[in-house]
């Protein structure tokens, strides 16, 4: 054997043939996945690059549903911005909004801890938790009108014979407001406290024994390890639920249409308005775009939260 030869031969950089083939291997299969998935991400691309592109240049034109219009530029967004009654709508939905998502974690939170108990009919009572989410929103808002709508609804009367006058709950703007947060805390409860449900399951009870032999309160226990072992599920709850409560069309427009006198109109209700009942494409694109780029700015908020989070 040459010097050259042993050389090569106890070179560090140099790997077996079968390290080689191992390290090949990884790099085959991730290509392969990628081939395996590119026309499914291909196709959701087009589906949704197609109504962007085509949203976005709506926004800034001057048409309507049937005509593309002129260019203004910025002129739908400028007169969105300059508008009360858009920052009306901004108010209502960042309220709808907190509302919605922290009544709803709270009440979630509160019934999936309740459910690791042993109470009695546990499977049955959770599986009666679950309608409000279940029940097709029309059906629950049919529900509510009639027990709050009239004067002769249910809860109206009940307020009467109770001395407490007899409360318009869909006629006054602040009542009307406070009806439709509690009507969405109602059917996303359920939604949250499977959510809770399945990153408590997650949790070691072991952790518990230990906190509690060192002398740690049921508080103490709930806040420092509860809460922080959880916190990934949490922000990923909040961020859904944001999403939901934002884009959220049948339950206000059903519940409300958007009163009275405007008081339940969120974002979503008044991009709806403008575009297919005043027929202005433009405007209502662009509150449309706003609201995306809201929840874009949100989600990657929440997002980093998620990344920094550790137990």
């Amino acid at each position: 054997m040459t010097v050259a030869s042993e050389r090569d031969t106890l070179r560090p950089d140099t790997a077996p043939p079968s390290e080689i083939s191992r390290t090949r291997k990884p790099r085959r299969a991730r290509r392969t996945l990628l081939l395996l998935v590119a026309p499914s991400l291909v196709l959701l691309l087009l589906i949704n690059a197609y109504p962007l592109v085509y949203a976005a240049l709506q926004s800034v034109r001057d048409g309507s549903l049937i005509n593309a219009g002129e260019y203004v530029g910025l002129e739908n967004y400028r007169a969105t911005l300059a508008s009360p009654a858009f920052w009306r709508s901004v108010e209502f939905t960042l309220i709808f909004t907190v509302v919605g998502v922290f009544g709803s974690w709270l009440g979630g939170l509160g019934l999936a801890l309740l459910l690791r108990t042993r109470i009695p009919g546990r499977t049955v009572f959770k599986t009666l938790l679950l309608l409000p989410w279940v029940v097709p929103v029309v059906v629950s808002s049919t529900a509510w009108n009639w027990l709050v709508a009239t004067p002769q609804s249910p809860l109206p009367s009940l307020a009467e014979a109770l001395g407490l006058g007899t409360p318009l709950f869909l006629a006054d703007p602040t009542l009307a407001k406070i009806t439709v947060c509690v009507f969405k805390v109602w059917i996303s409860v359920p939604f949250m406290m499977m959510l809770a449900g399945a990153a408590l399951a997650g949790v070691d009870h072991t952790v518990y024994e230990a906190a509690g032999v060192d002398g740690a309160t049921r508080w103490q226990q709930f806040r420092h390890i509860t809460l922080p072992m959880i916190s990934r599920s949490t922000y990923i709850s909040w961020i859904l639920m944001t999403i939901f409560c934002v884009n959220d069309f049948p339950t206000i427009f059903l519940l409300t249409g958007g009163g009275p006198v405007d008081a339940t109109t969120s974002l979503v209700v008044l991009s709806y308005r403008t575009v297919f009942q005043n027929f202005q494409v433009g405007p209502g694109v662009a509150i449309a775009f706003l609201m995306t780029v809201s929840l874009v700015v949100v989600s990657v908020a929440l997002y980093r939260q998620i990344r920094k989070a550790h137990v």
